[in-house]
């Protein structure tokens, strides 16, 4: 595949599928990315929970969003789908848990 800008327009050649095509535009004017990470969490039965953005953020953000995770904690219980952050770094995508911690204690 091969993704060349000619003027304002992204030309795309060589590929074999629509999917491929639209994500070789998408990589040249807007790439996006899913941030996984954990948090620190308070009285649960493990010390971390894993976090990740809900959906996938502009790549300019990503330093914005995991400045914003490096400063969290959260107080057991989490469960999967919990939203920890809503709309996280102004992306308009939730930072959201990807286990369950029960609460000890």
């Amino acid at each position: 595949m091969v993704v060349e800008r000619k003027g304002e327009e992204i030309v795309v050649t060589g590929n074999e599928c629509k999917r491929g095509e639209e994500y070789a535009v998408a990589e040249m004017t807007c790439p996006m990315r899913t941030i996984t990470s954990s948090i620190f969490i308070d009285g649960g039965d493990y010390p971390l929970v894993s976090v990740k953005t809900k959906d996938p953020v502009p790549k300019a953000k990503i330093k914005a969003v995991l400045d914003t995770v490096r400063t969290l904690k959260v107080t057991a219980p989490t469960d999967v789908g919990d939203v920890i952050v809503p709309d996280i770094a102004g992306t308009g995508v939730d930072l959201v848990a990807t286990r369950k911690v029960k609460k000890v204690g």
